[in-house]
């Protein structure tokens, strides 16, 4: 093994980066070298390498370095071959089912104990999970200490891995049923006067699906449109039904055109708010007389001032 391992240096010109990075991940991340000869400056091995590659990779593809360093600390293990030993990249982790880990930063045990759970592929779990969730600290709460995390977690994996689509998928099944719960139990009586779409072409609903249960949860009945709705069938709903807040959803600038937004600005039955919600509409260019609210939570208390202002208007 000694003469296979390497110097810092040549470390550092196998992955092309430098040298003060490599202290760096050792520094703070574990990541130095094993081999160790007395008298010698330590020197990495095979393994060591194998790692590094890892963080290097998964770094460059956007993953925190804290993150990356864990995922490449945990997913080698050594397999024998003709010419010695060799690292090979594992995916999984051996607990809880199988399957590598989801990063959650530091969102709680809750959120560690959900990722298990989507790991597993455990329907069951996962919907008591959120149910629990929901009952104790409501449904703002809920997405924004506990799904939105796991859910970036597993896009995260996704990303650098190419994996997980299964999970990602059973998870946002899960999600949206514990949402058609939480909307069905307390939708108020009478007329919505939200209505919830997402912009043409745009297809995450999610978002949505929380500020449908959110604003149910406070009492404000809102009509869901879903997803991918083009700006025609958007404009019958508005003239058909005369809501008095629009929240539209883009995910990504290539979904946020604001041209459907100057259209509910014209229409002839225009609401009172319009909303242009997600990370794919710019506050910048979003025309005059639209809100981009930052979170959900704004987007409820918005909701919540157009209910009151409609309720406070007396018939003459």
């Amino acid at each position: 093994m000694a003469d296979e391992a390497l110097s810092a240096g040549a470390v550092a010109r196998r992955l092309g980066v430098a040298v003060t990075t490599l202290r760096t991940w050792h520094q703070r991340y574990g990541l130095g070298p094993s081999e160790h000869v007395p008298g010698h400056h330590r020197r990495y091995t095979p393994a060591d390498l194998a790692r590094l590659e890892i963080m290097r990779r998964l770094t460059a593809q956007g993953v925190t370095p804290a993150e990356a360093a864990r995922w490449a600390g945990r997913t080698l293990d050594a397999v024998p071959t003709d010419t010695g030993v060799r690292p090979r990249v594992s995916t999984a982790d051996g607990r809880d089912g199988g399957g590598s880990t989801i990063p959650v930063g530091r969102a709680g045990p809750a959120a560690r104990g959900l990722a298990r759970a989507a790991m597993r592929l455990d329907p069951v779990a996962i919907g008591e999970t959120i149910a629990r969730a929901v009952q104790a600290n409501g449904v703002v709460a809920t997405w924004d200490g506990l799904l939105r995390p796991v859910l970036f977690g597993i896009g995260e994996r996704h990303a650098a891995t190419g994996a997980l689509v299964e999970v990602e998928h059973l998870m946002s099944r899960c999600v949206s049923e514990a949402f058609a719960v939480a909307v069905r139990t307390g939708m108020p009586a009478g007329p919505p006067r939200i209505l919830l779409t997402c912009a043409d072409e745009e297809q995450h609903t999610l978002p949505l699906e929380a500020l449908a249960a959110a604003l149910a949860e406070a009492g404000v009945g809102c009509r869901m449109l879903g997803a991918r709705v083009p700006l025609p069938a958007l404009l019958d709903a508005v003239n058909r039904t005369g809501p008095a807040a629009v929240v539209i959803w883009s995910h990504t600038r290539v979904t946020a055109d604001a041209a459907q937004l100057n259209a509910l600005l014209a229409a002839p039955h225009r609401p009172l708010l319009v909303l242009a919600a997600g990370p794919g509409w710019l506050a910048d260019s979003l025309p005059a007389g639209v809100v981009r609210p930052v979170d959900l939570t704004e987007a409820v208390s918005l909701a919540l001032a157009v209910r009151d202002s409609l309720d406070q208007v007396t018939p003459d």
